[in-house]
């Protein structure tokens, strides 16, 4: 006879992303495992790379149950070895602001996303150096703060930004097609938490009107690339990249659209990644654990 007094549904559990990176050795799955274990947590997933070149480990572990973090970290620690580095974070929605200049596209893509609840992102606040982008923000319920470069010193600019951005306390900032470059003292106050998105052309095509170059050059593909920011411009790790063909039939503009369309689509992949503690960072390249 069926039980009909249990449950019909399972009871959910609090989710829980555990990443791991040290020097590489036997048995370190085990150990981790052994330690979840002992604190009664239920593993759902589990991805594990090792960097060949210099033999180190990485891990993320997605787990369900209720655990006190400083005991479990700290007994992850003394499982592993001593140089490891133990990052344990709840799936609530991580915190973000959105920095716009006057495309809609990467920043409408976000704001719809997050409208429906599909971006895994809260986002604060949308500030721009112009004023045209207030309306379909707004829209979505989202504050939007118009803080203009006009008659501004670079320095006075960032630091009207940079003191709205700490209002908020955001965990990462976005850059939706932000077309400021930035200094390395405003980045050096986000080292790790600055995602950028440009289009894939990097270094063919540089300059104000990279589609023109390309449909000049027949290219046969378009693509666009997120990534950290740091201060080397455009170089910092890459988050994710994607790709589509083009052909000769297709005007400058027609690429310009297609490169429009991959860069929302390849930043909120992006987006989505990092903030499900998906990707670490290895020196000036990541691992992205899909």
């Amino acid at each position: 006879m069926p039980n009909l007094a249990a449950p019909l549904f399972r009871v959910s559990l609090m989710i829980h992303y555990l990443l791991i990176d040290c020097p590489d050795e036997p048995g370190l799955v085990y150990r981790t495992s052994e330690v979840l274990f002992r604190h009664g947590l239920n593993i759902l997933r589990n991805g594990e790379f090792v960097e060949p070149h210099d033999s180190h480990f990485f891990m993320r572990t997605e787990f369900e149950g209720d655990c006190d973090p400083a005991a479990l970290i700290r007994d992850l620690q003394a499982a592993l070895p001593p140089t490891a580095v133990v990052r344990l974070r709840n799936d609530q929605p991580r915190r973000i602001v959105v920095l716009a200049t006057r495309e809609h596209h990467c920043l409408s893509e976000l704001l719809v996303r997050h409208f429906f609840g599909q971006l895994h992102a809260e986002i604060l606040g949308v500030i721009s150096n112009h004023d045209n982008l207030r309306t379909i923000t707004e829209r979505l319920d989202v504050p939007y703060h118009h803080i203009s470069a006009e008659g501004l010193s670079r320095e006075a600019h960032e630091a009207a930004v940079l003191a709205q951005i700490q209002h908020y306390e955001p965990e990462y900032v976005v850059l939706a097609r932000y077309m400021r470059i930035l200094s390395p003292e405003f980045v050096a106050h986000f080292s790790g938490h600055l995602i950028n998105i440009h289009h894939s052309f990097l270094p063919a095509f540089i300059g104000a009107s990279p589609y023109a170059q390309a449909y000049e050059r027949g290219v046969k593909s378009i693509g666009a690339t997120a990534h950290f920011v740091t201060d080397q411009l455009d170089q910092g790790p890459i988050i994710a990249q994607s790709v589509i063909p083009t052909d000769h039939t297709q005007s400058a503009r027609d690429m310009a659209q297609a490169g429009r369309d991959v860069e929302k689509l390849t930043l909120a992949r992006a987006l989505t990644l990092v903030c499900r503690e998906q990707v670490c960072v290895h020196r000036n390249k990541t691992i992205v654990f899909e």
